[in-house]
């Protein structure tokens, strides 16, 4: 098993963790990778948009002029698609984007992005982000001593509050616990910083 370097809150180094290699040391799959940032791009679209059809645009229930002797084309409503105001063809309508991938696929892709923080020391392991209060300048000094003064996803583990409240205001910092740590966020990081605990737990969830 992979060993990466263990350090305290403080920047300094406290020993050693050893990584499982069926998470963070497997062949990146490139393509497992593009399918799931995509799948979650597109379940973050609203879906909101939305544009009337000629059912639904005021006005045009009188025929404009009676149907022969004019020498105009008959026309049945002044709202028809090809007037003036009148209601879209095949406008978009509220609907949503998001879908699934298999399980497997999804679990590939999160295991291939972990190997490649890895891979490029972009993963720093911590033993606690503990914090007596939640202030934000606390947290701050913490991820410099880690060097982390990219952008950075922070993992917690459930029930860090103090951690959690105190990177709200930080910019370029996101925090997530275990459970919700995703493709999408890893990718669009620099950094990973994961305390010990979350890191337990991500491996008791992926082994």
């Amino acid at each position: 098993m992979a060993n990466v370097t263990l350090y305290k809150q403080d920047g300094s180094e406290n020993g050693s963790v050893e990584l499982n290699d069926a998470i963070f040391a497997i062949e990146p799959n490139q393509n497992v990778v593009f399918d799931a940032i995509i799948m979650q791009r597109a379940s973050l679209r609203q879906g909101t948009h939305a544009v009337k059809n000629r059912s639904a645009v005021s006005g045009g229930g009188r025929k404009p002029w009676r149907q022969k002797g004019t020498g105009r084309a008959r026309q049945g409503s002044i709202r028809s698609p090809q007037w003036r105001g009148g209601g879209i063809v095949f406008g978009p309508t509220p609907r949503s984007y998001s879908y699934k991938l298999p399980k497997k696929v999804r679990r590939l892709a999160l295991k291939s992005v972990l190997s490649e923080k890895v891979a490029d020391k972009n993963l720093v392991v911590v033993d606690a982000l503990s914090f007596d209060a939640p202030k934000t300048k606390a947290f701050a000094q913490a991820l410099t001593a880690l060097n982390a003064n990219e952008k950075t996803l922070v993992v917690l583990e459930a029930g860090n509050d103090n951690a959690a409240l105190a990177a709200r205001n930080l910019p370029n910092v996101k925090v997530v616990v275990a459970d919700g740590i995703n493709v999408l966020d890893i990718v669009n990081n620099n950094k990973l910083v994961v305390t010990q605990a979350a890191l337990q737990k991500i491996e008791e969830v992926f082994a």
